[in-house]
């Protein structure tokens, strides 16, 4: 006969028994395991396809670099700025232009 943590007498049988649980508790432990890796795989892939969210994260990671450049190298952040607001205004222009052009 074996002994439990406590000193008393297992039979054969508390033995299997007890084995039997230990399996069913590392059983459960497993599946545990599994669903908690099967969950994060489907939320990353969620993250993956999810269009909308991938568009926040990359305008957020844009608008951080753009705030830092700002930040580290004011003239050239303004001049950058400038010629953006200048390209966006020309390109205005040209449309207006074709589209009264045409009537």
């Amino acid at each position: 006969m074996t002994t439990t943590e406590t000193g008393r007498a297992l039979a054969p049988r508390d033995t299997k028994t007890r084995e039997r649980n230990l399996t069913r508790l590392q059983a459960k432990q497993n599946s545990t395991r599994a669903r908690a890796e099967f969950a994060a795989t489907l939320n990353a892939l969620e993250d993956k396809l999810n269009v909308p969210k991938q568009v926040r994260k990359s305008t957020a990671r844009l608008r951080a670099r753009a705030q830092r450049f700002a930040d580290e190298q004011p003239g050239p952040a303004l001049a950058a700025a400038v010629g953006v607001v200048a390209v966006v205004g020309v390109t205005v222009w040209l449309v207006v232009r074709a589209v009264v052009d045409d009537k």
